[in-house]
C-alpha cells in the first residue's frame, strides 16, 4: 500500500495536446467523415509534437434516436483513435455533445414534442448510460484510449444564462454525474474518466454543478479558462490576473479536492480575440501555459484549439474562427509555435514545481453547495484578492475558511501560512 500510494503521488511528466477541430466541415465532419482529411489534420498536430488529442463526437450524430446508437459512427471513432495512435497521439473522447463554441447539439428525441429534462428523465438518462458506455467499449482496448469526458460543458444545459434551461437541484446534478461517470468505468474500466463544466461552476451562484462536484467525481478535475468571463475586460491582456486565470483555477480547485495530489488537467484553455488580439496570442499563450505549470498536480494542458474555424462556416461569435493553434489550411501560428516550444521543452521532464505554502482562505458559505461562490468570479472579493497577491509576488494557493485551521489538511498540502482577506484590506 504505501508503494502504490508513492507512486500515486510521484511527480508526473506533464501532458500536452489540442482539442482537436477538423479543418474541413468543422464537427459536422462527423456527417461526411474522411479519414484522410482526419489524417492530414492529426499530422498537423503531431508536428507540433504534441501528444494527445480530445475529439467531440455530435450526439444527435451517434444517437439520433434514443435506442439506435449508430454502429457507422462509432466505426469512425474508432478509425479516427487509430489513426491518431499511428501518430503517437492519445485520445480523450467526450460524450455528450451537448454544446460546443455557442451552438447546442441535442437530439430530436429530447426536445419540442419529445421536450423531457436531460439530466433527470429516466428513459433520457438510461440512453446516455448506454451511449457513454457504448463509446468507451469500442475504444477499451485501444492503447492510446485514455477515457472519456462526460460532456463538454453540458452544465450549461441546467441553468440560466441559457435560455432554456433543463433545471435541476445539485443533488440531482450529483446523481447524474454519479451515472454518467459509471457508465463510462463499466464501458472501459480502469481508464481516465472525467467530467469537465464551464465556470458557472464555480463562479454562479445556486448554480446547481458546484466546485464539490468538479473536484470530488472522477479521475481528475478538470478545468476549462476562458478569460472572455469579465477577468480580460477588467484587467486587460496582460493583467495579473489574466495571465494567471488558468492557474487560479487549478489553485481554487484543490481546495475543494479530497486527494491533496488530486490531478488537475486545463483540459480547455485558448487566447480570444478580440481580447487577446492575434498579434498579442503567442505573448499570452506563453504566459498562461508558464503560470499553470507553476501549479502543483497539474495533470496537463489541452489547448482550445488545434485548428481555426474556417470562414466559409456562417454565425460562429467572431473570437471562435482564430482559437487555432494551426490555420483552417494547417499552418502554424505563432501560439502554435509557442506551445509546439514548452511541448519540446518539457518532453521527458518530472514536474516539480515547488509547493505553494502560503494559501489564501475563502468563504462560499459551505463547500458543497458554494452559496457564495460568485467571491471567487472576476470582480468579487476573493478573486481580486488572489491576484493582487500574484501581483506581489506571492505564490498563493487556496484553502477552504472550514478546513483553514485544519492540522491535518493544511500538512497533507504543505501550507505553513494561511492569510485572510480581512487582514489584506
Amino acid at each position: 500500500m504505501r508503494l502504490a500510494l508513492r507512486m500515486r503521488h510521484a511527480p508526473r511528466t506533464l501532458r500536452f495536446g489540442a482539442n482537436y477541430t477538423p479543418t474541413r466541415g468543422w464537427f459536422h465532419h462527423w456527417l461526411d467523415f474522411d479519414l484522410d482529411e482526419v489524417r492530414a489534420d492529426l499530422d498537423s498536430i503531431a508536428g507540433l509534437g504534441l501528444d494527445h488529442v480530445r475529439v467531440f463526437p455530435l450526439w444527435p450524430v451517434f444517437q439520433p434516436n434514443r435506442t439506435l446508437i449508430r454502429p457507422r459512427a462509432v466505426e469512425q471513432l474508432v478509425a479516427l483513435a487509430d489513426a491518431a495512435a499511428e501518430r503517437g497521439l492519445d485520445v480523450n473522447v467526450d460524450g455528450l455533445q451537448g454544446h460546443l463554441s455557442s451552438f447546442d447539439f441535442l437530439p430530436a428525441w429530447t426536445g419540442t414534442w419529445h421536450r423531457r429534462g436531460i439530466f433527470s428523465d429516466p428513459e433520457v438518462v438510461a440512453a446516455q448510460e448506454e451511449y457513454l458506455r457504448t463509446l468507451a467499449a469500442a475504444l477499451a482496448d485501444r492503447p492510446n484510449f485514455l477515457g472519456m469526458t462526460v460532456g463538454n460543458e453540458i452544465n450549461q444545459f441546467s441553468d440560466a444564462p441559457h435560455p432554456d434551461p433543463d433545471r435541476i437541484t445539485r443533488d440531482q446534478a450529483d446523481r447524474w454525474l454519479e451515472r454518467m461517470l459509471a457508465a463510462c468505468e463499466q464501458g472501459a474500466p480502469g481508464r481516465f474518466h472525467l467530467h469537465a463544466e464551464y465556470d458557472a461552476a464555480w463562479y454562479r451562484d445556486g448554480h446547481p454543478f458546484t466546485v464539490a462536484q468538479a473536484a470530488r467525481l472522477g479521475a481528475a478535475t478538470a478545468v476549462h479558462s476562458w478569460v472572455f468571463n469579465g477577468t480580460a475586460q477588467r484587467h486587460g491582456p496582460t493583467g495579473t490576473a489574466t495571465e494567471h486565470h488558468a492557474a487560479y483555477l487549478i489553485e481554487l480547485s484543490k481546495a475543494w479536492a479530497l486527494d491533496p495530489h488530486r490531478p488537475v488537467w486545463l483540459q480547455e484553455v485558448g487566447a480570444p480575440a478580440p481580447l487577446i488580439r492575434p498579434e498579442h496570442a503567442a505573448r499570452f499563450t506563453e504566459a498562461t501555459v508558464a503560470n499553470a505549470l507553476d501549479c502543483p498536480d497539474l495533470w496537463g494542458v489541452t489547448w482550445w484549439c488545434s485548428h481555426d474555424v474556417s470562414r466559409e462556416l456562417a454565425d460562429f461569435p467572431e473570437l471562435e474562427y482564430g482559437l487555432g493553434l494551426l490555420t483552417n489550411d494547417r499552418r502554424t501560428k505563432p501560439a502554435g509555435a509557442t506551445i509546439a516550444r514548452i511541448a519540446r521543452e518539457w518532453r521527458g521532464r518530472e514536474h516539480r514545481p515547488p509547493v505553494r505554502a502560503t494559501a489564501l482562505a475563502v468563504d462560499v458559505g459551505g463547500a458543497l453547495e458554494a452559496p457564495r461562490r460568485s467571491v471567487c468570479a472576476p470582480g468579487g472579493t476573493f478573486f481580486e484578492a488572489w491576484a493582487a497577491l500574484t501581483a506581489d509576488g506571492v505564490r498563493p494557493a487556496v484553502v477552504l475558511a472550514e478546513l483553514a485551521e485544519d492540522p491535518a489538511h493544511l500538512s497533507a498540502r504543505g501550507i505553513t501560512e494561511v492569510l485572510h482577506i480581512r487582514e489584506l484590506t
